[in-house]
């Protein structure tokens, strides 16, 4: 049955940075609880004394605090780690995944807001990417004698509004929608076969990523990176086949010329960032008025975030925004789309493929729960029969009842078995029933094309004797 939900939302706040330490910046955010904040508090005013009496003066020329308490899923202080975001939010999201559930994480933020830093961490703080990924085949590595995992892995980059392959170096790619969603033309994924593997990949894609330095961050990154695992599961036992699609989006971040000191291809760069930032921004409203019609086509990353954002996926958004002053509007604007975002409802579907089994199958399966019923029922009928008795003959010698209790409790379990049994049957005679109708209506079907194709043959005949006649 499809689940409706919420997309996630957590914040992360990252400390001041060497440049805003020595500006001296004050202090914008202020963590509340496990899952509020304040934007904008009240500064502690130095007091001043004059001979001994406090004075209350007013400085006419200092802007109103705005003083915002802001409620999210979860919200990370600076002391929080990558360890304890994954803990907390993408660990269970592994679970949804090898449950049959499409899964999503997308850090947003502005430029220089730790957004990359969170995705892939460093040497002696892997990023919640690499937790992420080793959490999943450690998982898989479980599961490998009752499933079989095929594991493949891509990795873009919108860049410019071109989409190109990180794994490979080509591009640009072209993206077209099917029955399946939003398709990157030309994509080939990349088979693995181990969690080395993987994260071989991902380093490889993170080292032809395009980043370049601005005054604003010295690893900027110049595009939006997605690394997705898809993950085709099937059952040894049952046959049973699932797809499912992990991805991993590392945003680039909006930024103002004026604080990057962009020029040339930095300023073309960021001007095309703000643009797919503002039509994710735009997609983000609408979705959480509840619109009918989302303009994911305004930008290729929107078409990419198309499942993510409103389609059948679990989504978790970071939002990732500095402390410092420095970034008020930046911190601001990324704090109210955040807010947008926890109004998005999505709606979750296991990702069941169509079983290649014959009918013969699921007809031998009933016949053995059949006759696995009617044989219960027999004991069932011989256990009621020695119920009586025993009853009969506890009223003629008085015989203790605690002695057969042993007895009712056998039947309980006995009775619920069957149940159970008979539960499952109906449910198996009824998917048997809609596999014949779906034959008949496809027979039907058949027929009435065939008829369709006459009656347009004749149609075309009759035209032809006319226009011969005409001439």
């Amino acid at each position: 049955m499809p689940e409706p939900t919420n997309i996630k939302v957590v914040v992360r706040v990252r400390p001041y940075n060497r440049r805003e330490q020595e500006q001296n910046q004050r202090c914008i955010i202020k963590v509340m609880d496990r899952s509020s904040l304040l934007f904008d508090p009240d500064e502690e005013d130095d007091e001043f004394f004059f001979q001994g009496t406090k004075q209350q003066y007013r400085d006419i020329s200092k802007r109103t605090n705005k003083k915002l308490s802001m409620e999210y899923d979860r919200v990370y202080d600076i002391d929080r780690t990558n360890e304890d975001l994954f803990m907390e939010c993408t660990a269970p999201l592994v679970d949804a995944v090898l449950d049959g559930y499409n899964c999503s994480v997308f850090v947003y933020g502005a430029t220089g807001a730790g957004k990359t830093f969170t995705m892939l961490g460093s040497d002696n703080c892997p990023g919640i990417t690499f937790l992420t990924m080793r959490d999943l085949f450690e998982k898989i590595q479980n599961q490998q004698d009752t499933r079989k995992f095929d594991v493949g892995v891509s990795y873009l980059e919108v860049y410019n509004e071109q989409v190109m392959n990180l794994l490979t170096k080509t591009g640009p790619l072209k993206l077209r929608e099917d029955s399946n969603g939003v398709v990157v033309s030309g994509l080939v994924l990349t088979p693995i076969y181990s969690a080395e593997e993987l994260l071989r990949m991902l380093t490889l894609g993170n080292s032809n990523r395009t980043q370049h330095p601005t005054d604003a961050n010295a690893e900027s990154s110049r595009s939006h990176a997605i690394f997705q695992v898809h993950i085709r599961i099937t059952d040894r036992t049952t046959g049973t086949k699932r797809s499912v699609k992990l991805s991993m989006i590392d945003l680039a971040g909006s930024e103002r010329a004026a604080s990057t000191k962009g020029l040339g291809m930095r300023f073309k760069e960021g001007a095309s960032i703000n643009k797919s930032l503002l039509a994710l921004g735009n997609c983000i409203n609408k979705l959480a008025d509840g619109l009918k019609h989302i303009p994911y086509r305004d930008s290729n990353l929107t078409r990419i975030l198309k499942d993510s954002l409103g389609g059948n996926c679990r989504t978790l958004m970071v939002a990732n925004v500095s402390m410092s002053s420095l970034t008020y509007e930046d911190t601001y604007n990324t704090l109210k789309y955040a807010s947008r975002a926890k109004k998005i409802r999505t709606v979750l579907r296991q990702n069941v493929l169509k079983s290649n089994l014959p009918k013969e199958f699921y007809v031998k399966k009933v016949n053995e729960v059949m006759a696995e019923q009617e044989r219960l029922m027999e004991r069932n009928k011989l256990l009621e029969m020695k119920l009586a008795q025993l009853e009969r003959a506890g009223n003629e010698n008085s015989y203790d009842q605690q002695e057969l209790m042993p007895w009712y409790s056998k039947i309980d379990a006995v009775y619920a078995t069957v149940t159970k049994l008979q539960q499952c049957v109906i449910g198996i005679r009824s998917k048997i029933q809609s596999l014949n109708y779906r034959q008949t209506l496809k027979k039907d079907f058949e027929q009435l094309r065939k008829l369709l194709t006459l009656d347009q043959r004749l149609l075309q005949e009759v035209r032809t004797f006319h226009c011969n006649i005409n001439i």
